[in-house]
């Protein structure tokens, strides 16, 4: 049996460790809800920009601009979302998984780099890609536990230059959304060319079904397929230019915020199993303790009473 010093040592440091996880399990709470907050309050403004990109694309007799025009495919770029930090349970890796079960299906070899390229968002996308040898053509770090648009904006920028310099012909995005707390989905986006149908799918599937979420949801004609009549001045042409790179923007920065809210979620989700499993823990030592030590006075009075047996 081990000695009860030994494990005085290990409960000591068993007792740290909960004590680091419950502290960052609460810290993560109130991120967590901060960043849902940020996260759900901005959907209404996201369906809205989503639903006027969607209609836009849709316009006919109309000359649209590069960003909404579809094209030959020469080179993808993918844009993979991950956190900096780690201890966040599956989030990474369930991003890893969906970007890989992708080109598993689509039978593609993403290092070939005249073909491919990545832009990456977080540094466990950048050290991914890195150790895997995949071109990377932009990589942005240190988002921030809540990104704001300015901190978004300059991966749409590099999303918008890089199609407009044929640079790319198509951007597909590998982020976390988020679904409950306990929930959160790993999923694979069109975000370049932009397409009614792809617009269309992200918001169908991005609007809770059920639940305390569910009053978020909006758009409800343009998912039932409905169009609005839309004056524009001074014209279309124009107008499209400017308003493009903006929506393309807002839908970058939402999911930026979808995938933040994730993240917190995930990492309190993990904090807490590590705490309740350092609290078992710690339980099982201190009785493996108590026995070991009722063993030794156990002892200690056999050998007293021996010895007083042995002086009569």
């Amino acid at each position: 049996m081990e000695s009860a010093q030994s494990l005085k040592r290990r409960m000591k440091s068993v007792q740290n460790i909960g004590q680091i996880t419950k502290a960052m399990e609460l810290v993560e709470a109130t991120k967590m809800r901060r960043s849902q907050e940020r996260a759900l309050h901005s959907r209404p403004y996201a369906y809205a920009a989503l639903e006027l990109l969607g209609m836009l694309s849709a316009m006919k007799d109309v000359a649209m601009p590069e960003l909404l025009r579809e094209r030959p495919i020469v080179r993808t770029a993918f844009l993979i979302m991950t956190s900096d930090r780690g201890l966040a349970g599956s989030f990474n890796s369930g991003v890893f998984r969906a970007f890989e079960r992708f080109a598993k299906e689509q039978r593609i070899d993403p290092a070939d780099a005249s073909k491919y390229s990545f832009i990456t968002v977080g540094q466990k996308a950048k050290s991914y890609c890195e150790r895997r040898g995949f071109s990377i053509s932009a990589s942005f770090v240190r988002m921030g536990d809540l990104a704001t648009r300015t901190e978004s904006a300059p991966i749409a920028d590099a999303l918008i230059n890089g199609y407009l310099a044929h640079e790319f012909d198509k951007v597909t995005a590998f982020f976390t959304t988020f679904v409950t707390a306990l929930r959160q989905d790993a999923v694979q986006r069109d975000f370049l060319p932009v397409t009614y149908a792809s617009i269309k799918e992200s918001i169908e599937d991005t609007i809770p079904r059920a639940g305390r979420y569910a009053a978020y949801a909006r758009a409800e004609t343009f998912l039932k397929g409905g169009r609005k009549d839309h004056l524009i001045e001074p014209s279309p042409e124009e107008v499209l230019a400017e308003l493009a790179p903006a929506l393309l923007t807002t839908r970058v920065y939402h999911a930026i915020l979808e995938a933040n809210a994730s993240e917190h979620s995930a990492r309190r989700v993990a904090m807490k199993n590590a705490s309740d499993n350092a609290a078992d823990l710690s339980e099982s030592l201190t009785i493996t303790y108590n026995k070991s030590r009722q063993a030794a006075i156990t002892n200690q009075i056999i050998e007293v009473t021996s010895g007083a047996q042995a002086l009569e």
